[in-house]
């Protein structure tokens, strides 16, 4: 059967350089070649976002590769395919005849398929006395067989791709993962860090991630969490090394650092000599501006309970409403969030007041979160809010006397 292609369309299709060229391919086919028809058909489909070659198009080939009788394509079983468009509409589930041939189209384009018209451009073999297709017209499949090393390796390159583009998924999905959990824990023990700001940066970064996501996306991702990752470590690590050294201090520190982004993680308060006395005494607090500490606990002397040598200063109070925080189920995000906008005080005054109404608030960490974006708006302050819990710890206190 002859099964090289050098002739022009049929009716009105144009001819062009294009399609001689994959002619002229098709016949440079290495003598004895034979590929499995479906291997190529597989690799065909990994590789069709190389090759610009639609799913519904490859339903198509499919079709035609159905109606090939053998399971290797090679020039001695021949290279012509040629069913009706109506038989190969059938085996391509049903496709309309527009469609099948705008899809027929799309394979010729990608040079997947080659016409062999005939000359009233009707698809058909002729047979000779022994029974063989001595001649053929329809659509030929040479280009597959071609083809198909090229294919294999446009498979290869997809497939070494993807295995990249999930490997760095998984690497942004562990930095998520790590930086996160590392930045609450550093909160919840009060490690020293300018926590506020690393937590800023990863959640940046990761509100950045688009659903999807180019391997070239995720590996400047995977990049940036990395940085995070590394200066978080270097805060954990220093802070591992100054308790090996001391133990005992950084115990204590761990008990009255705050979780805030400030001055208050210090470890211990400096001590410096009273003027005319013979002993020590911590320096105090500057308290926030109109918000004596005696009315503070005054409106909210539940958070004393939760102090186990009382609170004297504003830093004591500062590092009781950090410790508060979490028997309140408030997130360590939203803890810096109120300190980004209130400040430590202010945090610790709303703490102080929301642990005073616990049980008419049902989610502590929420509520703190919608005093936090009012406040960012202006639209709250903490003073009315401590008035409000001064005047009402008043009316119970003398309701129980």
């Amino acid at each position: 059967m002859e099964t090289h292609i050098a002739s022009t369309p049929f009716g009105s299709r144009p001819m062009s350089l294009a399609l001689l060229a994959a002619q002229r391919n098709s016949r440079e086919i290495p003598d004895g070649r034979a590929v499995d028809k479906w291997q190529v058909y597989r690799d065909l489909c990994e590789g069709k976002t190389l090759l610009g070659v639609s799913d519904r198009a490859l339903a198509v080939l499919a079709g035609l590769l159905s109606f090939y009788p053998d399971n290797e394509l090679s020039e001695e079983n021949g290279l012509i395919v040629f069913p009706s468009n109506k038989q190969l509409s059938l085996r391509a589930h049903g496709m309309a005849d527009t469609t099948l041939r705008r899809h027929l189209a799309a394979l010729l384009d990608c040079g997947l398929i080659l016409r062999r018209d005939s000359p009233n451009g009707k698809r058909y073999a002729r047979k000779g006395r022994g029974g063989e297709y001595e001649q053929a017209f329809g659509f030929s499949l040479a280009p597959l067989l071609a083809r198909a090393g090229e294919l294999a390796e446009a498979a290869e390159r997809v497939r070494a791709d993807n295995a990249a583009l999930r490997l760095t998924r998984e690497r942004v999905t562990l930095y998520r993962r790590d930086v996160g959990k590392l930045i609450e824990a550093a909160i919840e023990e009060g490690v020293a860090g300018d926590w506020g700001s690393l937590w800023r940066r990863f959640r940046a970064v990761v509100e950045a991630i688009p659903r999807r996501a180019t391997l070239a996306t995720l590996e400047a991702i995977a990049a940036d969490l990395a940085g995070v990752r590394e200066e978080v470590d270097n805060i954990l690590n220093s802070h591992m090394n100054a308790q090996n050294l001391d133990g005992n201090e950084s115990r204590n520190g761990w008990q009255q650092s705050d979780s805030n982004t400030n001055s208050i993680f210090e470890l211990e308060p400096a001590f410096e000599k009273a003027k005319g006395e013979g002993e020590t005494r911590p320096n105090p607090v500057e308290p926030p501006r109109g918000f004596p500490l005696g009315l503070v606990l005054k409106a909210c002397p539940d958070i004393v309970d939760y102090a186990p040598t009382g609170i004297a200063n504003w830093r004591e109070l500062m590092a009781t409403a950090a410790q508060v925080r979490g028997y309140l189920g408030i997130s360590p995000s939203a803890y810096v969030d109120a300190l980004d906008v209130l400040g430590q005080e202010n945090t610790a005054i709303v703490i102080a007041c929301i642990l005073q109404r616990a049980q008419h608030i049902s989610s502590a960490g929420g509520y703190l979160r919608s005093l936090t974006e009012k406040a960012r708006t202006g639209a709250f302050s903490v003073g009315p809010m401590l008035m409000s819990a001064l005047k009402t710890n008043g009316a119970a206190s003398r309701m129980a006397g």
